[in-house]
């Protein structure tokens, strides 16, 4: 059996920028095993995986490591895969998820997820989320990762963490933010839990980040850029 793989870099307007996912469409789904193999040998952050199932598609993520119930740029990765081939002519991808529905929407050259909100609940910092980072945030939440909030982009981006540390946690991963210089607000994440000690740009955080950021700057547009070594900018 031969599976067509795709790998597209998503978040990113030049090569060797943004994330990379690999892309594998299916005509029916494989034992879990075999996509978790799959996703393994291609070694990027996601594999995405789709069905099509009664004018839709089914959507599923690997990490090297594990299946997630959310990904983003593996989700923008497979909505340019099907827009770019044989619906050219359609403004709109439709998936179904774990996480619910999920749309992509084609704007002129570019492409914009409609994504589930996850909203941060206050807590106190871990112990082991201190540790991992090597420095304790102003603030801290829980939702589907931790949000840890710092109060300057030099905090973000100066952060060498402790990834057996973090791996400990509870939680998926970190999205570390704080304040930006030109930008709305930075940001990183780790998953080590997940086989991803850093993800280039990650597209799901910001389920969470997008409500934390409108109830501090009170506001709902943002310039928000990734501050890995790819880096990334999400608007």
């Amino acid at each position: 059996m031969k599976i067509p793989i795709y790998q597209i870099d998503a978040f990113a307007d030049k090569p060797f920028e943004g994330n990379s996912a690999a892309v594998c469409p299916l005509d029916t789904w494989l034992p879990d095993e075999t996509l978790q193999a799959i996703a393994k040998e291609n070694n990027l952050a996601e594999t995405a995986f789709f069905v099509k199932e009664e004018g839709i598609y089914g959507l599923r993520w690997f990490t090297p490591k594990k299946e997630v119930d959310l990904c983003g740029h593996a989700t923008l990765a497979a909505a340019h895969a099907l827009l770019e081939g044989e619906y050219r002519d359609r403004t709109e991808i439709v998936f179904e998820s774990k996480s619910g529905i999920l749309r992509v929407l084609r704007e002129e050259d570019d492409l914009a997820l409609d994504f589930p909100v996850q909203r941060g609940i206050r807590c106190e910092a871990p112990k082991t989320l201190i540790n991992g980072l090597g420095f304790e945030p102003s603030e801290c939440y829980w939702a589907s990762d931790y949000l840890a909030v710092f109060d300057a982009s030099s905090d973000v981006a100066a952060r060498s963490p402790d990834f057996r540390a973090l791996a400990e946690l509870d939680l998926r991963g970190v999205i570390v933010t704080a304040p930006g210089e030109y930008e709305d607000f930075v940001s990183r994440f780790f998953a080590p839990k997940f086989g991803i000690d850093e993800d280039p740009i990650t597209g799901s955080a910001h389920c969470t980040l997008a409500p934390d950021w409108a109830d501090k700057l009170g506001k709902d547009i943002f310039a928000a850029t990734y501050v890995s070594k790819r880096t990334g900018l999400l608007i």
